[in-house]
């Protein structure tokens, strides 16, 4: 996950999926995309404020399970938040 900040922390998040090819095909990539877009409002309160973040699926993840999907996106959200600080 690639982080930027942006905008002023009185803007919301922003974030962007990136689901390839290399996922499957369009109707996987979609399901894909839509798991990750709930896992990303199941952990919106870790995002800051202004920021911009770039979510990419790798191939894999198509075979991992809603649950795996938002476990490892919290994951991420949390050393993105311990290496800002």
């Amino acid at each position: 996950m690639r982080t930027a900040v942006l905008g002023t922390h009185h803007e919301p998040p922003r974030v962007a999926f990136s689901v390839g090819r290399a996922v499957g095909d369009a109707v996987t990539r979609n399901r894909v995309r839509r798991r990750l877009r709930a896992a990303v409002r199941e952990h919106a309160g870790s995002l800051q404020p202004g920021a911009a973040y770039l979510v990419r699926a790798a191939p894999g993840s198509a075979e991992s399970s809603y649950a795996e999907l938002s476990s490892t996106l919290r994951a991420i959200l949390r050393a993105e938040v311990g290496g800002v600080q």
